[in-house]
């Protein structure tokens, strides 16, 4: 097959406008904050972006206060249909303020532009369209005559999708007349401060929504105030068992969207081209940031290593490299803790005897970068088959017979998401049935919808995000 050049073709920066310094959003307005700023990097040239001022103990407090008299006053009493137009003034804001979050998205995460630009964007402006049109409807929505809302909302969010994860929160918590008190995470807080720009666009009233970038102290505080009703949580397993332990005991809600360590199922009868194209989206997209991701392969023997080869022939074309670049599949991890994470995770597959194989694509010298790899003998016990890596890292486990293929997809902790591949419809309900996870994908994979309900059991966390289901964790039913 003859290989394609590609001239560079990278997005303008300047579209991001970027500013030097981001501060939070605290009732209505951007405020100094008490707490130690910081500073965000981008992850594909190591420079300094911008210094974020952060939130203190008192910022927190001030947010909370103003969230608890935004709901009681103007918010909370709002007829549904009133706030609906709030939503979709925001989601209008959004499409049309799309090239210069994509590009500031990259910018501050490493992801690839096409991936920020036609995947995250359009999701997040379709999040908060669903949603404002449930606003007017929960009545009919199947939670008694007269669901209420539970109150302020402290909502935490991780750096693989900052914005995306904001509108999965966001907008059921709004629609269902919550106010919100939101904190991005300490890597990506860029596209969420801008977020307070269009609330302040959209006309929102002060309080609604409240920004509060920091680090995990931040968090924790948010966690353990009282005037908190609800806490929502999208994150690390290790985060969420203390969140969890915090919580005990107090009146608040919570929900918890964690790890995963998701099985790809590749019987003997799958459409195999198609299958390795699933494969790659599933673990390659957003360079494996993705707690979804399909980072075990399960092939059947018999087609394994036809599987294998077709595989490695389709990750040596994917181009690693300037994420604002329009060509570029594997951007930028996202920053040198999480790259040391990976090396550390893929060096022990090695020193536990797995087949390591990686693609030959060029790296860049500066930045934190990892090409995309593949590692083959895999047995259950190994730490790169059991522990989730968050990185371009693909662990290949082989299968018999269907019941073993469904006894090791199963053999995880978590239980989040998981795909199988083949022809047959009445195998992949077989399987589907007997598969331990929230989301199963059918010869697809990393497919997201407003409408579809999201979320895993076991260590992946409990409760929904999107869809009708995803409303009740903002309501008193």
């Amino acid at each position: 097959m003859p290989a394609f050049e590609y001239a560079p073709a990278p997005e303008s920066r300047d579209l991001a406008n970027l500013k030097p310094s981001y501060r939070p959003f605290i009732d209505g307005e951007f405020v100094d904050g008490g707490g130690e700023p910081l500073k965000t990097v981008n992850p594909a040239t190591e420079e300094v972006l911008a210094e974020v001022s952060t939130a203190s103990a008192a910022d927190i407090d001030t947010a909370v206060k103003a969230a608890r008299k935004a709901f009681e006053k103007t918010w909370g009493p709002m007829p549904g249909s009133e706030r609906a137009k709030y939503l979709f003034r925001i989601a209008r804001l959004i499409q049309e303020r799309s090239r210069e979050l994509a590009v500031l998205e990259t910018l501050d995460n490493g992801k690839p532009i096409k991936e920020s630009r036609d995947s995250d964007l359009p999701l997040v402006a379709a999040h908060f369209f669903y949603h404002a049109g449930w606003a007017d409807k929960l009545d009919y929505a199947g939670y008694g005559p007269d669901p209420k809302p539970l109150g302020v909302a402290g909502q935490i969010i991780p750096w693989n999708f900052p914005l995306l994860m904001l509108a999965w929160k966001i907008a059921p918590a709004l629609a269902t007349g919550n106010t919100v008190v939101l904190k991005p995470a300490e890597t990506t807080p860029l596209t969420a401060l801008v977020f307070g720009e269009i609330c302040q666009q959209a006309g929102l009233p002060p309080g609604v929504v409240n920004i509060l970038p920091g680090a995990g102290d931040v968090g924790a505080r948010l966690v353990e105030h009282p005037g908190i009703d609800k806490i929502a949580f999208t994150g690390s397993t290790e985060v969420g068992k203390l969140i969890q332990r915090q919580v005990a005991g107090t009146p608040k809600r919570l929900t918890l969207e964690l790890g995963g360590k998701a099985a790809n199922v590749v019987f003997d009868d799958a459409p195999l081209d198609q299958a390795v194209e699933g494969i790659v989206n599933g673990i390659f997209f957003n360079q494996g940031h993705v707690c979804c991701a399909g980072s075990r392969l399960l092939a059947q023997e018999s087609v394994a290593e036809e599987l294998l080869d077709k595989l490695r022939h389709r990750i040596s074309t994917l181009r690693l490299g300037d994420p604002l670049d329009k060509n570029t599949d594997v951007g930028a991890i996202n920053s040198a803790e999480q790259l040391t994470r990976i090396r550390e995770l893929a060096d022990s597959g090695e020193a536990e005897g797995a087949q390591r194989w990686t693609s030959p694509c060029p790296v860049p010298d500066r930045g934190f970068f990892f090409a995309p790899t593949v590692f083959s003998g895999v047995h259950q016990s190994m730490r790169i088959a059991r522990e989730e890596i968050f990185g371009p890292v693909l662990s290949v486990l082989t299968f018999r017979t269907p019941d073993e293929a469904v006894a090791k997809a199963n053999n995880t902790p978590y239980g989040l998401s998981a795909g199988i591949w083949s022809e047959k419809g009445s195998r992949i309900l077989w399987t589907a049935n007997r598969l331990r996870a929230g989301v199963v994908w059918a010869n697809t994979f990393n497919r997201f919808d407003p409408a579809a309900p999201f979320g895993g059991y076991q260590e992946s966390g409990f409760g929904r995000e999107g869809g009708r289901t995803g409303l009740e964790g903002y309501l008193s039913v």
